[in-house]
């Protein structure tokens, strides 16, 4: 606990450390509920309609009901991972004291999945994401402690914030019925363990029903044929997740692998633990270990196999990693802090009172190693902890766009188009951070947006430009000064992908051709600050 509240404050210390700041996954997943304060906001919003639309209902809840209480939702998502962090510890303590009744082992997992989750982007997120963490461990360790009603309302609510994860308790709750021995499988002969399993189950098959039923308006998902031909997919696409190199895709793609990167380091030592175990005389602390090990056992298949079951019906499971990911974090903390106990308990209670000077020194050496390693972990790794916070560079922007009507519309094809929904409450046509294309119905409107904006911002005919702004009722255009540079292109690689809209605006400004919102900059730009200037659109197309 002591170690969760200090990373959560070097956590705190960064998120407040200037006005405006906002995590990474934050502007996309928060922007919108700035709309349970004022239900005016991103009027006919597109954009915020389609992100507000696949938000968990659990998860939507908790920001509603603390904007109801006056907290602001970016406010929320800053303090949020804190408490996430601290139910987690607390969670994760009790699961490895549960399976290894040593406080040195629960401690040192606690600690080690802290610091590895402030390694990583899920909790700092405060999107469903990281609301898995404290359910999907809780999970565990009701389940561990056969606990009937814990595990079940583990299951909604796991099926309220973050559903993926409620097929990975599923296939839990059936392996649980299964064992193995001598290549021979058996199947449980208690009757209990089929009526917790059972009633398990039917908790996750009613709260996955609404969305088996549900229709999404921005549907169908995107298919595998369909995605293969998807830039977005691809390196250099705002969702990377096909690669040429089998290698990488299959073993280290971040969202296609089976090799999640875990940190720290020594969270990867945990793997031996099943090969200590076989040697129980060497390493008294073994016959502590539970039979509820098994759990973990079950989880690491369990996400093997819906790595793979995802894989095969992509994209309809999400991210074939996420099942990896997630699952193999925990259980490394786990077997890590157990593995390290009871090497420790070997060192200081086997080898030291039977052997000579060199002995004592290797088990005081491990013993300081392995303190070293996970205290000050943080000391000798500048960038923990890890926050993605993204800061805005430009307050002036921000302010202005806030004195703006709330149903302004700002066109731009600039990454500060991303910050605006969220530091001004003003709605965008297109950005960056909003091309999610594993919804077709939605990726396909954005797609033609953005191929709108590209066509208008670069085109010399007028018609082209005041067609686009009046079909989308566009208020405001953002540019960068920089952008009418034909190398402005090169330097976005993004922006590529849209051809052959790119490779036109390209081809036109190496002639040396002037697009005609260029040409409308000194008489219609409303406000400046930087390399960024903003026009009025009723200016540019106006005679």
């Amino acid at each position: 606990m002591t170690f969760a509240t200090i990373y959560g404050a070097m956590v705190l210390q960064k998120a407040f450390s200037v006005e405006y700041m906002v995590q990474d996954d934050a502007r996309q997943h928060v922007f919108w509920m700035q709309r349970f304060l004022d239900p005016d906001l991103f009027p006919g919003d597109y954009i915020a309609d389609y992100f507000q639309s696949v938000a968990p209902a659990g998860y939507t809840a908790v920001y509603r009901g603390m904007a109801w209480l006056g907290i602001e939702p970016l406010l929320l998502s800053k303090l949020l991972p804190i408490a996430l962090a601290i139910i987690t510890t607390i969670y994760c303590f009790g699961l490895t004291f549960q399976l290894f009744p040593v406080p040195l082992a629960a401690f040192i997992s606690s600690l080690l999945l802290n610091q590895s989750l402030w390694m990583k982007f899920d909790l700092v997120s405060a999107s469903p994401r990281a609301f898995l963490y404290p359910l999907f461990v809780g999970f565990l360790y009701y389940l561990s402690r056969h606990q009937l009603l814990g595990s079940c309302v583990a299951i909604a609510l796991l099926g309220l914030f973050y559903p993926q994860y409620v097929f990975i308790a599923s296939a839990i709750l059936l392996l649980r019925l299964v064992s193995w021995q001598s290549w021979r499988i058996f199947l449980s002969h208690n009757w209990r363990d089929y009526l917790f399993s059972g009633i398990g189950l039917a908790v996750a098959f009613a709260v996955m029903l609404p969305y088996a039923l549900k229709t999404n308006e921005y549907g169908p998902v995107l298919t595998a044929a369909d995605a293969m031909t998807s830039p977005e997919l691809w390196p250099g696409g705002r969702n990377p997740f096909y690669h040429k190199n089998p290698f990488y895709f299959w073993l280290i793609g971040e969202r296609s692998g089976i090799l999640p990167p875990l940190l720290p380091p020594l969270i990867w030592i945990g793997i031996f633990l099943p090969w200590v175990c076989r040697y129980p005389s060497r390493f008294p602390l073994v016959s502590q270990l539970s039979p509820a090990l098994q759990v973990l056992k079950n989880l690491m298949l369990a996400a093997v196999l819906m790595f793979f079951t995802a894989h095969l019906v992509l994209f309809k499971l999400h991210l074939p990693s996420r099942y990896i990911d997630h699952s193999f974090r925990i259980v490394l903390a786990v077997a890590t802090g157990i593995l390290i106990a009871i090497l420790i308990d070997w060192a200081l209670e086997v080898l030291t009172p039977f052997s000579g000077q060199l002995q004592q020194i290797l088990a005081a050496g491990m013993t300081l190693f392995f303190t070293a390693a996970l205290i000050f972990y943080p000391n000798y790794t500048p960038s923990f902890p890890r926050t993605n916070y993204r800061p805005g560079p430009l307050p002036d922007l921000y302010q202005f766009f806030q004195q703006q009507p709330q149903d302004s519309l700002i066109a731009s094809l600039s990454g500060e188009a991303n910050n605006l929904p969220t530091f001004s409450h003003r709605s965008i046509l297109v950005g960056r951070e909003y091309a999610i294309p594993y919804h077709q119905g939605y990726y396909r409107e954005f797609s033609q947006r953005m191929r709108d904006v590209i066509r208008a911002q670069y085109s010399g005919d007028k018609t082209v430009v005041q067609g686009v702004i009046e079909q989308y009722g566009i208020d405001f255009w953002l540019i960068e000064q920089s952008a009418f540079e034909p190398g402005y292109f090169t330097r976005n690689r993004w922006l590529q992908q849209y051809q052959p809209e790119a490779d036109e605006a390209i081809a036109s400004l190496k002639s040396g051709n002037l697009p005609f919102v260029a040409e409308a900059i000194a008489p219609c730009t409303v406000f400046e600050t930087g390399d960024f200037l903003v026009l009025q659109s009723q200016c540019i197309i106006n005679d």
